[in-house]
């Protein structure tokens, strides 16, 4: 099972990303059913293994809190940008479930992750996008922001590769306190 940890986000929010979606010749857009924040990224585990993820998430506690999505932007990887992405506003209580996430999983008996975490929803792939539009869209919609939604759960997802993309599959979704 390929598995990660992330915010499934809301059907009008979704809809709301699709409207930035295009203008980008040679972008793999992300289809608007696979938008989501990822809190942590685990990767292939077995069953035993996966188990573990859930009861360890499951024990997690946190508090439900609102997020605001704002501003556009890329990763590069040498110098090539590699993805387009959503932002998220500045926010503390997503910082503070994202270390939570990361200590159950740690405490499930996963390797801490050594990337920083970097809150964003991706919107494209970049693997063959014209640098000049890439700059372009991001100048466009640096202004982007959504109206916030309430975050009260995040899920466990396991993620089947396609031909196409991804398929996500919500495997579990655990409550937020109000």
């Amino acid at each position: 099972m390929r598995l990660f940890v992330a915010l499934d986000l809301p059907w009008p929010l979704r809809e709301h990303l699709a409207t930035l979606i295009g203008g980008i010749p040679g972008a793999r857009w992300v289809p608007d059913d696979n938008l989501h924040l990822t809190l942590r990224f685990i990767g292939e585990v077995n069953a035993p293994q996966a188990e573990e993820i859930d009861l360890a998430l499951a024990a997690l506690r946190g508090r439900a809190f609102a997020l605001t999505l704002a501003g556009v932007g890329t990763f590069a990887k040498g110098g090539r940008e590699t993805q387009l992405w959503a932002g998220v506003a500045r926010n503390p209580a997503l910082d503070h479930l994202q270390n939570k996430v990361e200590t159950a999983l740690q405490r499930a008996g996963l390797e801490p992750e050594r990337r920083r975490f970097t809150p964003h929803v991706t919107l494209a792939r970049l693997d063959n996008a014209v640098p000049q539009k890439i700059a372009g869209f991001v100048q466009a919609h640096n202004l982007f922001r959504a109206e916030p939604i309430r975050v009260d759960h995040f899920t466990l997802f396991s993620s089947r590769l396609g031909k196409e993309a991804s398929v996500y599959t919500a495997e579990v979704a655990y409550p937020l306190s109000a």
